[in-house]
């Protein structure tokens, strides 16, 4: 918020206000209580009054002495100008030193870029942009300030957008109650965005994925690379390879399916030959997921063998087994 230093020439010259205001100069106010200067002053109207600076002012408190600073600025009134209206006014105070001020602080909202972005999108889908689109401002905007009392007014004038290379600009008028309307030139880009699917919270290796664990994100549809899952059906009950973090993209190689079997754990194998299953034990040589398939060592006969894993810690051999010392299934 910037500061204006405003000279006690300045303002008296400024204020067109009505003489009666600033007082007759014909004695002292009369108050049973102590005059005290405030030294930071925050105001909602077009002036400042003389009870906004000084407390117990008296009678005349809504006297106004002073225009108030704009909308988003400050401005600083000094030992001189505060002691010569209090003087003309009345009142019993006078500055210890030159060194007293007031700071006077208008009261206003800020009208931030997402204010004006949705005006903007509704001017530009008159144009022919898409309802999936979004910009990105190239014009540096600054914070813009209006008065509190009302109701910001918010207007796009004078758009022009160009379909082929997605640029545009514009011109957005603001204005509030009794208030000069503002006009800023924008300009940016316009861009296609995608929902992609985001963690809600830190899933960590080894994990299963839910439901809850995800919530979408709209991105810009350019940035997002090829191997980037894009449907949450791809990530559910699936299991992180790595740590996953909060609402970053995730790529197809960050996921897996959960292990169901552990390389050098023990593992039941399955065989069914005709009416009958046959099992034998072995040890996984590799880490294998549901419908993966791996290398068994059969730990009676020392043969190695590929099998489908069919559940935590089972695999199925398909192949016609010989292997000695698979028994049939209880």
């Amino acid at each position: 918020m910037r500061k204006l230093l405003i000279p006690l020439s300045f303002l008296i010259a400024a204020l067109s206000l009505p003489m009666a205001a600033w007082g007759a100069g014909d004695g002292k106010e009369t108050t049973d209580r102590q005059v005290t200067l405030r030294e930071h002053v925050v105001v909602d109207a077009n002036v400042v009054r003389l009870g906004d600076i000084f407390e117990n002012a008296g009678k005349k408190a809504e006297a106004a002495v002073a225009y108030a600073p704009e909308p988003g600025r400050q401005a600083i009134l000094d030992a001189r100008w505060l002691y010569r209206v209090a003087k003309a006014n009345g009142l019993d105070w006078q500055p210890l030193g030159n060194k007293v001020y007031t700071m006077i602080e208008r009261e206003s909202v800020v009208v931030s870029f997402e204010d004006i972005k949705a005006h903007l999108l509704y001017a530009l889908a008159d144009q022919g942009a898409g309802p999936d689109a979004d910009i990105e401002l190239a014009t540096r905007m600054q914070q813009i300030y209006l008065p509190t009392n009302s109701a910001p007014d918010i207007r796009v004038e004078d758009m022009n957008y160009q379909a082929r290379t997605g640029r545009f600009s514009a011109v957005v008028a603001l204005s509030a109650a009794n208030q000069m309307t503002q006009r800023h030139r924008l300009t940016g880009r316009v861009y296609r965005t995608i929902e992609v699917p985001v963690m809600e919270r830190r899933v960590i290796k080894d994990d299963t994925i839910s439901k809850d664990d995800i919530r979408w994100v709209r991105m810009n549809a350019d940035r997002v690379q090829r191997d980037v899952v894009v449907n949450a059906d791809d990530l559910i009950g699936m299991t992180p390879i790595r740590g996953l973090r909060v609402g970053m993209p995730v790529r197809a190689g960050d996921v897996r399916r959960p292990v169901l079997v552990k390389k050098n754990s023990l593992v039941t194998i399955f065989h069914r030959v005709r009416n009958m299953t046959l099992t034998a034990q072995g040890k996984a040589l590799a880490d294998g997921s549901e419908g993966d398939i791996v290398q068994i060592l059969n730990t009676r006969s020392s043969h190695v063998i590929e099998a489908e894993v069919i559940g935590a810690g089972r695999v199925a051999a398909h192949t016609l087994a010989t292997e000695l010392g698979m028994t049939p299934a209880q």
